[in-house]
C-alpha cells in the first residue's frame, strides 16, 4: 500500500472537507399575510385669488351661492 503525502494529500483532504459544504438557497412564502400599516395624514389648503370687483360682488350679493 502506497501512502499519499504532500500536495496530493492536501488535495484529497481538501476535497473531502469541501464536499460537505453544499450551498443551498431556499425561497419560501410567509405563513402569515403581509400587512402594511400606513398612517398618513393629508392636509391641504386651497387659496383662491380673485379680482377686487369679483370680491366686492361676492360680498354684496350673498344670494349667488
Amino acid at each position: 500500500m502506497k501512502i499519499i503525502t504532500g500536495p496530493a494529500l492536501a488535495a484529497v483532504v481538501g476535497g473531502v472537507l469541501l464536499s460537505g459544504c453544499v450551498p443551498r438557497i431556499e425561497v419560501a412564502t410567509p405563513k402569515e399575510p403581509i400587512t402594511i400599516n400606513m398612517n398618513v395624514k393629508i392636509e391641504h389648503e386651497i387659496h383662491i385669488k380673485v379680482d377686487k370687483d369679483v370680491e366686492n360682488m361676492l360680498k354684496n350679493r350673498s344670494d349667488l351661492f
